[in-house]
């Protein structure tokens, strides 16, 4: 879905009900200053400034609460303002899991995948106050799990973010190469989110 973000787009996203993290936000900061230098921060300041969403990422606490819509609307004015493919957009959400002091602060109750599915719905929290993570399936024997995410529908664009997520997590309990896939979404008519890993 190629949409222009524009202040319209981006005032209909910020009436989705729910917040999250800065942490968020101080990651893709991070992550465009690596990809594109000061110039890329400061461009991206002034387009979030442009659609009325203005922000400072150096500024910006990991804890604090932001409306889940802006989430949304960064990433699209991210996706537009450099051309970001899928692709960047899941390396961003894996690049967000190594900078993370929330996923820091669980990594210590990882020492197995099926210690990940007891946790996950915990982290999950700490990020949203929308939304339920469950994980139905998780087998280190068939390298295989389901991660299945409920009653949350921001846009497209952060499920893509989502399975770069999703998928370097597991890399960090399971230590090999992990490819996530959403085989459900709430976008394409499904009940529910639903990302299939395997490694």
């Amino acid at each position: 879905m190629e949409e222009t973000i524009t202040r319209e787009l981006a005032k209909k996203l910020m009436e989705i009900k729910g917040e999250t993290r800065g942490v968020s936000f101080q990651a893709d900061g991070e992550f465009i200053l690596k990809e594109k230098g000061e110039e890329g921060l400061n461009r991206l300041e002034e387009k979030m400034a442009e659609v009325g969403c203005p922000i400072k990422y150096k500024e910006v606490k990991p804890m604090d609460f932001f409306p889940l819509g802006f989430r949304g609307v960064e990433l699209l004015v991210i996706k537009e303002l450099f051309n970001f493919d899928k692709e960047k957009i899941k390396e961003m959400g894996a690049f967000q899991t190594k900078i993370s002091l929330i996923v820091k602060l669980f990594m210590q109750y990882f020492g197995s995948v099926n210690m990940l599915a007891k946790q996950a719905p915990k982290m999950w929290r700490k990020y949203y106050t929308v939304g339920d993570l469950t994980i139905p399936e998780m087998s280190d024997e068939n390298r295989y799990g389901i991660i299945k995410v409920e009653n949350f529908a921001l846009h497209p664009i952060h499920c893509q973010l989502l399975e770069g997520y999703f998928a370097n997590i597991i890399k960090m309990v399971v230590n090999s190469p992990v490819e996530c896939e959403e085989t459900k979404c709430t976008f394409r008519g499904d009940d529910y989110h639903e990302f299939v890993v395997k490694w």
